[in-house]
């Protein structure tokens, strides 16, 4: 059986770094939070995974240690924020509390952040406010990467702009979290230093000849990773790209046409209020029946049972608040030269 480790342990062992690393003490804990919780779910290459990455920036200055975000645009349902490159956990949280607070006034609230750092896993996020009885959308974008084509394409031009929405129901929240690209540049990157093949065709070589050699990306002329929908039906997600980029970077009023100042994020974040809608109840009881619906469906073949989104992560965070998190093999090897650097001992499995 794999080793399992304490929750607290890495929140403690990840806050411990980032503060070793000069960030403040308040915005270590949030961060280490998120990035603990986007394991819990088990998005793997979205939680410690980019620790070493953080810890990386920290060092070159490339992440603001300090400070807060400077604010551009401040109505009762519409703010836009300066993120001054702080760490992008820290700036989600601050902002979704934020928005929460203002939709129970008014309905909804609405906050476009620009010049985020890296925000980790969206889908971290939602449930805190799901929990108040409120839907949430985040979502971002990375003005100074191209990674992803756009359909018919094949020169990267644009990141994997990922979407996530979550809403309340009778029993879990349902939360889904999917990029615009077929899959994450993450899962490429751990593939290609495992020397794997990607589980299908989902990316192009520079010469547009679909591929699931990871290490096209890392080539020059570099390749492309497809759009939501690849060959076939990538249209869906280039078009939902677009949108997010609109949500973002345009909303923000900074992106792409702007000076690049390295790994970062636009992002757009709402939240919603039921009762100043529909009503509470209402909202929940139709959400509650569509997801019993959904899982009443008669299973096709290769099926135990119809889900709905983020069922299957929520249930991998309760099982793994209790017994403990089974990281990813690589994750604690990747953190060993910080340990050593920064002085913080790697945590004990339990």
């Amino acid at each position: 059986m794999s080793a399992r480790y304490s929750p607290a342990a890495l929140i403690q062992f990840a806050t411990a770094l980032l503060n070793k690393a000069g960030l403040e003490d308040e915005k270590s804990r949030v961060v280490a939070d998120i990035l603990v919780e986007g394991d819990l779910m088990g998005h793997t290459t979205h939680g410690l995974a980019l620790l070493g990455g953080y810890l990386g920036e920290l060092e070159t200055g490339s992440m603001t240690k300090s400070g807060q975000p400077r604010v551009i645009a401040d109505f009762p349902a519409a703010i836009n924020w300066d993120g001054q490159r702080l760490p992008g956990p820290w700036l989600a949280v601050r902002a979704l509390d934020l928005a929460t607070d203002r939709a129970k006034q008014h309905g909804t609230c609405t906050v476009v952040i620009r010049r985020s750092h890296h925000i980790a896993c969206l889908a971290a996020f939602l449930r805190p406010v799901t929990e108040q009885g409120m839907m949430a959308i985040l979502t971002c974008s990375d003005p100074a990467g191209s990674s992803v084509s756009p359909h018919g394409g094949r020169q990267p031009l644009y990141t994997p702009n990922p979407f996530a929405v979550a809403w309340p129901t009778n029993g879990h929240p349902v939360i889904l979290d999917v990029s615009m690209s077929i899959t994450t540049n993450g899962l490429i990157k751990r593939l290609y230093t495992e020397k794997k093949r990607m589980p299908g065709k989902w990316l192009l070589d520079a010469n547009g000849i679909p591929t699931d050699d990871p290490g096209v990306m890392f080539n020059e002329p570099t390749g492309t990773l497809l759009p939501m929908g690849g060959v076939d039906h990538g249209h869906k997600g280039y078009a939902l790209a677009l949108f997010v980029e609109t949500l973002t970077s345009a909303l923000g009023g900074h992106g792409r046409i702007h000076k690049k100042e390295g790994w970062g994020a636009s992002v757009f974040l709402q939240v919603i209020n039921p009762a100043f809608f529909g009503g509470r109840d209402e909202f929940v009881a139709l959400t509650s029946h569509l997801a019993d619906a959904c899982r009443a469906t008669a299973p096709r073949p290769g099926f135990d049972h119809v889900r709905v989104p983020g069922e299957a992560g929520l249930r991998r965070r309760d099982e793994q608040l209790k017994q403990g998190i089974e990281l990813y093999p690589s994750i604690l090897p990747s953190l060993e030269s910080w340990s050593k650097k920064l002085g913080v001992p790697l945590p004990a499995a339990q």
